[in-house]
């Protein structure tokens, strides 16, 4: 990792930030008012300040006791390739191992695979398929 000083926030970053960084990052925009209300429903939030800008995010939403998913990690282009994606996944698996109980399902969309096969996750094909919709 490239010498940075950060600071590693268990919890999520502000709605500006995470609409910021969806932005930046090439995730779908999301509203900011409706960030303002799905933000503080999140089972966990991390997010990875340097020089108290906000560079690094990710949460997870679900139950909090049998089915996860990790969402919104997103690490701004300048910082990418530096291991804070790693921080960020890090951090949540730590979590995870904490608070899942056996046999919990944990699930994300991958758009960078390799990112997570570090962390032991599997593609779903072909014993299941991904599905999705949106509003």
């Amino acid at each position: 990792m490239t010498e940075h000083r950060y600071t590693l926030i268990e919890q999520v970053p502000s709605a500006e930030d995470f609409v910021r960084l969806r932005i930046i990052t090439g995730l779908t925009p999301r509203p900011l008012e409706a960030a303002k209300k799905a933000l503080p429903n999140s089972v966990y939030g991390v997010h990875i300040c340097v020089a108290e800008q906000t560079i690094a995010m990710g949460r997870v939403v679900g139950d909090g006791v049998l089915n996860f998913d990790i969402v919104d990690i997103a690490v701004e282009p300048d910082y990418q390739g530096q291991g804070f994606g790693r921080l960020i996944m890090q951090s949540i698996m730590d979590y995870l191992e904490n608070t899942a109980f056996k046999g919990a399902y944990i699930t994300l969309m991958a758009d960078v695979p390799e990112l997570y096969t570090q962390f032991g996750f599997k593609l779903s094909r072909p014993a299941s398929e991904g599905m999705y919709i949106t509003k």
